[in-house]
């Protein structure tokens, strides 16, 4: 139950993506999976999962304009 978790608020961060820099869903996948946002996500250990989906995203959207490391 967890993973399916997971999987949507990995779909519904990438979907707010997409949207917001208006491109279509498979860049928004490919930009989402290469930021370190997405391996702490993924990761227990820093309880991102808890978080909302809006509140992923800024740190995407920070990450990405940033080119930064967000850990």
């Amino acid at each position: 139950m967890r993973d399916s978790v997971l999987w949507r608020k990995l779909s519904h961060v990438i979907m707010l993506l997409a949207a917001t820099l208006q491109i279509d869903a498979e860049r928004a996948i490919d930009l989402f999976y290469s930021t370190n946002t997405y391996r702490q996500l993924v990761d227990p250990k820093y309880g991102l999962q808890l978080m909302s989906d809006q509140y992923i995203l800024e740190n995407v959207l920070e990450e990405l304009k940033t080119g930064g490391n967000n850990c």
